[in-house]
């Protein structure tokens, strides 16, 4: 039987967009139409939830850099609740007639990947709100923040009055 070389034996690898996201304190790897498993997401099933993508593949390109990568919006559609496998727990302590059973079952929810779009004009958009909002909340925060360092000196001032007229007294009684 002749040989067949290895690339020949390996299917061809269709590149297409898939993006490596985090949820639930891990990553994992998720293209188009995926249903993963993740831990439990607070939502009602068919709800949407967008998921933050750490790597994402397009075709050929590997985008790392986490300016890129932000621009990218994985939105995922809650397709239900799981439940993991029984863990039993026995506690036991030998002489003493202690015994504890106990059982856990993880909660999960499966999603499935809807979408891995670049959102390069609305992330713009997005941001240039952000920083309006941004610089008008920090004008009000200023003129907050005058009105409370003027609140702070009034009142130091009448405590350091208050203070010195309290020992001006004091030492006008010594003097007696």
């Amino acid at each position: 039987m002749p040989r067949i070389p290895r690339r020949a034996r390996t299917r061809e690898r269709e590149f297409s967009v898939y993006a490596i996201v985090r949820c639930g304190g891990r990553q994992e790897k998720a293209s188009v139409d995926d249903v993963l498993t993740v831990d439990k997401l607070a939502g009602e099933v068919g709800s949407s939830v967008t998921l933050p993508a750490v790597l994402v593949i397009d075709d050929d390109k590997v985008i790392s850099d986490p300016a890129e990568v932000g621009s990218y919006q994985v939105t995922a559609e809650i397709v239900g609740a799981a439940a993991g496998p029984k863990i039993n727990m026995i506690h036991y302590k030998n002489k003493t007639g202690y015994r504890r059973r106990l059982g856990h079952r993880q909660k999960y929810t499966q999603v499935k990947i809807t979408s891995i779009a670049s959102g390069k004009s609305s992330t713009k958009a997005g941001a240039s709100k952000a920083s309006t909002a941004r610089s008008s909340s920090a004008k009000a925060g200023a003129g907050k923040a005058d009105t409370e360092k003027a609140s702070t000196e009034k009142a130091s001032t009448e405590k350091a009055s208050a203070s010195s007229a309290r020992s001006g007294s004091a030492s006008s009684r010594k003097k007696d």
